[in-house]
């Protein structure tokens, strides 16, 4: 499921900076891929000092659902919690950005699809992180039952220690220590 939701949302955040890049369709384009649309004479929000952090940002958070992906592959999905905490901060950030740069340049209905994105991300992030606590029992019973033996261990260690010491022999386990 973690490796689902990591390749959906790389996926999602990769269209929209390439959609948002695009020259003929620009961050318009990137809106209504969303489901917004501007209002009527809106301000230029196809020039480069707005597109071009956007893409980029965009980008970064699908190049950190990828890692996720990755590692969510490479080592199962209880250890990408790290980069996948970040990824979903990202894309938080910059939807965040998105609804801020939106609701000043006129974009209908934005908070209500804005909100409904954020709502998916939440719900993807519970997922992994249920999948992640799930994992995790398995490796906690491991390293319950190594430390159980090791416990056992030092404390027959301690006890034999302990009569010998009281009984005044100086040899252990029937060897002469000399």
């Amino acid at each position: 499921m973690s490796s689902f939701l990591a390749l959906h949302w790389a996926i999602v955040f990769a269209l929209l900076a390439f959609v948002c890049i695009d020259r003929s369709r620009g961050v318009a384009a990137a809106l209504s891929v969303l489901g917004g649309s501007l209002h009527g004479q809106a301000a230029d929000v196809d020039n480069v000092m707005i597109v071009a952090p956007l893409a980029t940002a965009l980008l970064v958070v699908s190049m950190l659902f990828c890692w996720t992906l990755v590692e969510t592959i490479a080592n199962g999905a209880g250890t990408s919690a790290g980069v996948a905490r970040l990824a979903f901060i990202g894309a938080c950030g910059v939807l965040s950005l998105m609804l801020v740069g939106g609701t000043v340049q006129g974009v209908k209905d934005l908070f209500l699809i804005v909100s409904v994105q954020l709502a998916a991300l939440l719900a993807s992030y519970m997922a992994m992180q249920t999948e992640q606590r799930a994992a995790e029992p398995a490796t906690v019973a491991a390293n319950r039952d190594i430390r159980s033996v090791a416990r056992a261990m030092a404390r027959g260690a301690a006890h034999t220690s302990m009569l010998s010491r009281i009984s005044g022999r100086t040899d252990m386990n029937g060897k002469d220590s000399r």
